[in-house]
């Protein structure tokens, strides 16, 4: 599929602007927003549920069957808990910080495509009040750029929210935020290079398209992207076993400390509804989108199907860290991203371009790769040493003082 067709098939990037084009806007808007919604008090219920059967618990069970309606009831208790504002607390950001953090879940989920055969030039494409449109909210050029910065934007909601209190354990939580994010950020941004180095296009749909006929990225750029993603998106959530900036036992209760009411329930939403949006994306960039078999049927319904139960493949593997691994030190947590997943992720990228490069110049590429990881393996080495070297050093140097 290429940029310029799907320019052609969807209206608003076509720039035709007319009655019709503004229905299927809205109409798109209000069923992402509205399905973000009941996904994320599902989800709530879901891990609940899961994270229960692990432990040989019961869980939720009295609010509608199944307990299914306990996330509707917790809302609605929230929602009536009064609305406390710190004394030291800065009152504009103190408010402004719990939007900070669910708009760009919303956001980032406008990119992703949720239904739709992606096997033809015209893939992903329905007919819609008489336009041909995207199974997505929309398709910039940029889509994998929007995903990094909405990413990257959501610290802004922690960090703000812990600096407003006026209170020192939330800004603590605040501070290993920032930190954790901004180290997790850099293997998943190389990570999602290699993926678009494989697609060829930074749009969403265009790497969805590339990934038909079984062509999964999950296998095509040799899965270690795939698992970095993966990692560094849990700790990008502050997902167990990388909820440092909750942790309860260090911190009271981390960055929204002093939150409570509605502002507390918009970031107990924003968590969920990032895991939501972050699983996704991953069905996007790794798992093929909304490609699958096309059995009996429109083919764009069954795109829908495969989407979602990706989505919750994706959404039982979070809930399975949670009631499964134990937390992280700090120090762990940031060597893990540093020393491990970082070089990792940047070495892989290096010699899947080293890859493409011996391809185009008709190289051996069993050669090319066995120097490739021979060549990552010593550099890996040398890196390691250079680190027990430095600590070394600071150890005699602590020691003649």
């Amino acid at each position: 599929m290429t940029a310029a067709s799907l320019l052609a098939a969807d209206p608003l990037l076509a720039g035709k602007v007319d009655l019709a084009v503004v229905l299927i806007v809205a109409l798109k808007a209000v069923i992402v927003l509205a399905f973000l919604l009941v996904a994320t008090m599902l989800m709530i219920w879901f891990e609940r549920k899961v994270h229960a059967d692990m432990t040989n618990r019961i869980g939720p069970n009295q609010a509608g069957p199944f307990g299914i309606l306990q996330s509707v009831a917790d809302g609605v208790k929230v929602f009536f808990k009064e609305d406390l504002l710190p004394d030291r607390a800065d009152r504009f950001v103190f408010r402004l910080a719990p939007f900070l953090s669910v708009v760009p879940a919303f956001l980032t989920f406008a990119v992703v495509p949720i239904g739709g055969n992606f096997s033809d030039a015209d893939g992903g494409v329905i007919e819609l009040f008489g336009h041909r449109t995207l199974l997505q909210l929309a398709d910039p050029p940029i889509g994998v750029l929007l995903v990094l910065a909405m990413s990257s934007i959501a610290v802004y909601g922690v960090m703000l929210a812990g600096w407003s209190s006026g209170s020192k354990y939330p800004l603590l939580g605040s501070v290993r935020a920032s930190a954790q994010m901004v180290s997790y950020e850099a293997a998943l941004g190389l990570s999602t290079v290699t993926v678009v180095l494989v697609a060829g296009t930074l749009t969403t749909s265009g790497i969805v398209a590339a990934q038909h006929t079984w062509n999964w990225n999950l296998w095509a750029t040799g899965i270690v992207p795939f698992v970095v993603f993966l990692i560094a998106a849990t700790a990008e959530l502050n997902r167990p076993p990388f909820d440092l900036v909750e942790a309860e036992q260090e911190l009271v209760g981390g960055f929204h400390t002093e939150y409570s009411g509605v502002r507390f329930a918009m970031y107990y939403l924003a968590e969920f509804m990032n895991t939501v949006t972050m699983s996704a994306i991953i069905v996007t960039l790794f798992l093929g989108g909304p490609n699958g078999p096309v059995l009996v049927g429109p083919e764009w319904l069954w795109g829908i199907v495969w989407f979602f139960a990706k989505l919750m493949l994706l959404l039982f593997t979070f809930a399975w860290f949670r009631a499964t691994l134990p937390r992280f030190r700090y120090d762990q947590l940031m060597d893990l991203g540093w020393k491990a997943l970082i070089p990792l992720a940047l070495g892989w990228l290096l010699l899947m371009i080293a890859i493409r490069v011996g391809s185009d110049e008709g190289w051996n590429p069993i050669l090319v790769m066995v120097v490739g990881v021979a060549a990552l393996a010593a550099g890996y080495a040398l890196l390691v040493l250079a680190g027990r070297t430095a600590r070394r050093n600071r150890e005699l140097a602590g020691a003649h003082l």
